[in-house]
């Protein structure tokens, strides 16, 4: 982790609200069509909402039909890292922001061209840069 970035619990607790933390620390998920992004056509960056490393570009972004905010490619694929998840009994691959470690939510292989890829996010750990008109 980054020096800059909170190393306990409670430091957690105190840059993040309650959404944010319980998405971002543990793991948790927002229940669909309910975020405040899955549905935003905004042009801008997506930032992780822990620590601000820039994550997608809203051009990257598209209507996977989920509920949740969903992008083809990540910015740098170093900034997302992944780590299988054995949860609800099945195998998935968890998003990870690589800067902070905070739970972004699932990637998957069934997205749309160029990459095949569908980065299924939350919400609550992403914070949208809107850019300047």
């Amino acid at each position: 982790m980054n020096d800059d970035l909170p190393r306990t619990d409670e430091e957690w607790r105190a840059r993040l609200d309650a959404g944010q933390y319980e998405v971002l620390r543990c793991s948790a998920t927002e229940a669909p069509f309910s975020g405040a992004y899955w549905d935003t056509k905004d042009q801008g960056t997506y930032r992780c909402a822990g620590c601000g490393a820039e994550l997608f570009r809203s051009e990257a972004k598209y209507d996977s039909g989920t509920g949740w905010p969903s992008f083809f490619e990540a910015v740098d694929p170093e900034r997302v890292t992944t780590r299988p998840d054995h949860s609800l009994g099945r195998v998935r691959t968890e998003a990870l922001c690589a800067r902070c470690g905070g739970h972004l939510g699932h990637l998957f292989d069934d997205g749309p061209e160029p990459t095949g890829l569908r980065y299924c996010m939350n919400s609550a750990a992403l914070d949208l840069k809107k850019d300047e008109a």
